[in-house]
């Protein structure tokens, strides 16, 4: 049970790291808002591996997470 609620918080926490590159991320490319979920997904995915500031505990949660996973948690917003 623990281990299940600490899930839901990583969950959490992913999805506004997301947000917060999303945010980021629309600064640079003013058309991000109209790409498809996909091409914003893998922009994220580059993003972090080059010029993304994040700390250690932010890359942690990044680190699990492959293209589909960052799809799905940018649809539940």
């Amino acid at each position: 049970m623990l281990q299940e609620k600490r899930k839901d918080l990583d969950s959490e926490k992913q999805k506004k790291l997301l947000q917060r590159l999303v945010s980021e991320l629309s600064g640079l490319y003013p058309d991000l808002y109209y790409q498809p979920t996909s091409e914003v997904a893998a922009l994220i995915l580059r993003h972090v591996a080059g010029e993304a500031k994040l700390n250690a505990d932010e890359h942690a949660l990044m680190k699990p997470l492959n293209k589909r996973d960052i799809e799905v948690l940018l649809s539940l917003h």
